[in-house]
């Protein structure tokens, strides 16, 4: 819980202040520690107050999720459906790296809600709109979904690793354990591998794969 709270003077509790508040808790103490009773004394109220505004935790959770989502617009790209899919992607992948709790909230929590629909409204549109089949587009809509989630769930997650000290250790120990006569391949392309384990030019190489493997639909 961070040390500074938010307290919320007599008569301004409001849903914009409750929502940040729950966010830097989320991205302090993670999705699975927050709680409204934490958050209640974080704002300085008691725990019914909350109520007011929001049914139950997982509603307070999906209006971050939204919250996130709608900051990022990621449903105003423009251009070829290529363009329109690459724009999307990239920005939900920022949006999952900056902040690691919204890739537990949609891990977690069905997908609903006015900013999910608007970014799947923007893919499936662009998809419809350049040719591809009612299923086609729903299945490219899930499987770049899925992908980015993926990759930035990875990323995030190496990223981690190597910020901990005794996690480099242990990934520098496990590599090196390698047998090179049960595992020749894996130990000749160590480094490559490494390399591959996010950031921007890995990102790009699988959403141009992605890509690259929509686009023949469109001649069937």
């Amino acid at each position: 819980m961070s040390d500074k709270r938010t307290r919320a003077p007599r008569n301004t509790l409001n849903p914009d202040l409750i929502v940040t508040t729950a966010l830097r808790l989320m991205t302090a103490d993670g999705v699975e520690a927050f709680s409204l009773r934490a958050l209640a004394k974080e704002l300085g109220v008691g725990p019914m107050a909350l109520y007011t505004y929001f049914r139950n935790k997982d509603e307070l959770v999906d209006a971050v999720r939204d919250h996130l989502l709608g900051a990022r617009q990621l449903s105003t790209a423009q251009g070829p459906w290529q363009h329109q899919i690459r724009s999307i992607a990239t920005g939900l992948r920022e949006l999952l790296l900056e902040h690691p709790c919204l890739l537990r909230i949609l891990a977690g929590r069905p997908l609903k809600g006015p900013e999910t629909a608007a970014a799947t409204e923007t893919v499936v549109r662009a998809l419809r709109e350049a040719g591809f089949s009612k299923e086609d587009a729903a299945r490219a809509h899930t499987t770049l979904f899925t992908f980015v989630l993926g990759a930035a769930l990875w990323e995030s997650q190496m990223n981690a690793e190597k910020q901990d000290r005794e996690g480099r250790r242990r990934l520098r120990a496990t590599m090196a354990s390698l047998s090179e006569v049960d595992y020749p391949t894996v130990v000749d392309l160590a480094g490559e591998l490494a390399a591959t384990s996010g950031g921007d030019a890995q990102f790009e190489f699988g959403l141009n794969a992605l890509i690259g493997g929509l686009e023949p639909l469109l001649d069937r």
